[in-house]
């Protein structure tokens, strides 16, 4: 929509407003980001009127200037400067195609083409359409021969996962753990791309093709090694290869005792970056060349805690190895309480305990997690692990998403080759209802960590609540390319045909899913799915078969099965029924609810349980302090969801007028 049109200022309209549209979509071809988007029709509106689009060049600096000044002259504010006619836009572009300077004298085409149109003027909006479908087309054609001819870097490194080569399989964590650490030196190399453990995880114990798997990584270079540990002596083997040309780089063997296994993993982390000839800061050696503890049963501990913490995250969230990591980064500062690392670990660990909500005592977790902080800012307050904790706690406990982002943008200069933190800033921009800046951000994290399903699925989920389904699906083929059968990215993949109404194709995702499934995310694409379907007593079996069969790792998930039951209950008719599981759920609720009060997401759901047990207006007075305490301007992923429960109370309380004008508000809402 042109300025003139978003004013309504329908004397106005020519065809300069028509190459305004037109150059809207040429913009997102090129870039892959509409020239305007705010969080609401009215602030899109607003950026319409009042700002200039970013240069396209900014998003993508493979556009040429040229073609980047074309679709800029359609996004003028005032239509006498835009180009007054398709056909003037068209000659352009063509003269673009033929690498001739823009605004040149008119070719023969273009005279035709004249005459063309004067004899019938509709078509002018056909030659638009071929000219720009050419122009776009040779513009994908070059990118994608500029991408394939893009070199990869000569200063890249994976490390694969190193293979334990110990009598007990039990040490297998302490290889891991070696690899992690190793890798956590040579993020702080800034000349150096490395990829992140988590996409050299799926190569661990498999037939190695090292050709193939540094194309997957992107990268030129392959570390592998083995690890033998026996009481206090540890062996490591390692050796880099160069792997186009599979030639040895540098190969060693390391005979050492556990007290000295720090300097081992420094030794290795600085002789990949010296055959790589990577250049070195004097901060950056220090960082090689880190000590954090002098006490190897600490260290134990810590990498036992490192081994659960990633086990914790995949496929599904575990609640029991989030708090088994925590408990193993307790042990380590018990043992060495000035382990600056191991409190900034603790404190993370405990951060994010709270922060999923996976149980009663999570004032005691917030609080645990700022005690361990301010350990680590004791002992190490400027140090790469103690920023990242610090980012986390305002993050996921103070929910004080600003001040999250400046510590994390500061770590960024000091990690540059983590891909954790943009990991981070992408989901903090998401709260902030930044959503192309979160993609932005996914993407560069993607670069360092390719094979990682949680950041493909971290930018997938950010175009679902854009409702670009295309996109988020052609992302979670990606991250089923990558771990075929993901619970998670399966779910995510059936949801989106839920919400393009194809149910068919999503069923095909849900055949296999019984109340024995572990993933909770699939549970609810089934529930939704069978709703939808309005097949209630299917759903209602499954679930209460589910809550009667399943183990449960936290009440809190039990307790969502509770609500659901109840939603379906009530939906079929069942109005007992619903009451009685809604009031089940709202006892847990309520315990949860009373530990944090400003906590929205809980207020959402308790105000459905008081709904479903016809407590209608203690439901909408919680819903409404929920909204003031967490609006959409301060929290854009759960604000909208909130004011969803408000919908469905005000349908509750028979207020469907009201329903509707909330829903029609929230469709035009990211969430």
């Amino acid at each position: 929509m042109a300025p003139e049109q978003a004013c309504g200022d329908n004397e106005q309209l020519t065809s300069a407003t028509d190459a305004y549209g037109l150059g809207a979509v040429f913009y997102q071809l090129l870039t892959g980001h509409p020239p305007f988007a705010g969080g609401t029709t009215y602030e899109t509106v607003r950026l319409v009127l009042e700002t200039e689009p970013r240069q396209p060049r900014l998003w993508n600096p493979k556009i040429d200037r040229e073609l980047s000044t074309i679709c800029l002259k359609c996004l003028e504010k005032d239509p006498k400067r835009r180009y007054s006619s398709a056909l003037a836009l068209a000659e352009d572009l063509e003269h673009w195609l033929k690498h001739e300077p823009i605004r040149a004298k008119r070719s023969g085409f273009f005279n035709r083409a004249r005459k063309w149109v004067r004899r019938n003027p509709s078509n002018a909006v056909l030659a638009m359409l071929l000219v720009v479908l050419a122009a776009g087309l040779a513009v994908m054609s070059w990118k994608r021969g500029r991408e394939a001819a893009r070199p990869i870097p000569g200063k890249s490194v994976a490390v694969l996962p190193f293979e334990n080569l110990s009598r007990d399989p039990d040490s297998a964590y302490f290889a891991d753990g070696i690899q992690e650490e190793i890798l956590t030196r040579l993020a702080s190399i800034a000349d150096l791309k490395v990829i992140s453990r988590i996409s050299t995880q799926q190569y661990q114990g498999k037939p190695r093709n090292l050709a193939e798997i540094a194309k997957q990584l992107g990268v030129a270079n392959i570390l592998e090694g083995s690890l033998q540990k026996a009481a206090d002596q540890v062996r490591v083997n390692v050796q880099l290869i160069n792997a186009r040309t599979e030639s040895h780089l540098w190969a060693d063997t390391y005979d050492r005792k556990l007290t000295d296994i720090f300097s081992v993993e420094s030794e290795i982390a600085k002789r990949i970056a010296e055959s790589l000839q990577a250049k070195l800061t004097g901060r950056q050696e220090q960082a090689l060349a880190v000590k954090p503890t002098n006490d190897p049963e600490a260290y134990d501990a810590y990498l036992r805690g490192l081994a659960f913490q990633a086990r914790s995250r995949f496929p599904y969230y575990s609640p029991e190895a989030a708090a088994k990591a925590a408990s193993f980064f307790e042990r380590a500062v018990q043992l060495d309480s000035h382990f600056s690392i191991a409190w900034a670990q603790l404190s993370r660990a405990d951060a994010l305990i709270a922060f999923i909500r996976i149980g009663a005592n999570n004032a005691a977790r917030r609080e645990a997690a700022k005690r361990a902080l301010e350990n680590a800012q004791k002992l190490a307050p400027n140090s790469p692990e103690t920023l990242l904790a610090l980012g986390y706690y305002r993050f996921q406990v103070l929910r004080d998403y600003g001040a999250a982002k400046t510590t994390f943008d500061r770590v960024s200069k000091m990690l540059p080759g983590s891909s954790e933190v943009p990991t981070a800033l992408g989901r903090i921009a998401q709260r902030d209802g930044h959503w192309n800046e979160s993609v932005a951000h996914f993407e560069q994290a993607i670069v360092l960590d390719p094979r990682n399903v949680e950041l493909v699925m971290g930018a997938g989920w950010t175009y679902v609540r854009l409702r670009q389904f295309p996109a988020a699906l052609r992302l979670y083929d990606q991250a089923l390319d990558i771990a075929p059968n993901h619970p998670g990215v399966t779910a995510a993949k059936a949801a989106v045909y839920q919400g393009q109404g194809n149910l068919q194709q999503a069923a095909r995702f849900l055949s296999e899913i019984n109340e024995h499934t572990p993933s909770g995310a699939m549970i609810l694409a089934k529930i939704v799915q069978l709703r939808l379907e309005r097949n209630y007593g299917e759903s209602v079996r499954l679930l209460e078969a589910r809550l009667a069969q399943f183990k449960y790792e936290s009440p809190y998930w039990k307790n969502f099965d509770q609500m659901y039951l109840a939603l379906i209950q009530r939906i079929a008719g069942d109005t007992a029924g619903a009451k009685a599981n809604a009031e089940r759920a709202r006892n847990t609720l309520e315990q949860l609810y009373r530990d944090q009060p400003d906590d929205g997401y809980l207020s959402g759901w308790l105000s459905y349980a008081y709904a479903l047990m016809e407590e209608t207006e203690l439901a909408l007075k919680l819903v409404e302090h929920a909204i003031t305490v967490v609006p959409r301007s301060k929290d854009a992923v759960i604000g909208p969801a909130i004011e969803e429960n408000l919908a469905f109370i005000q349908m509750m309380l028979g207020e469907n007028s009201l329903a509707i004008s909330t829903l029609t508000q929230l469709l035009q809402t990211p969430y």
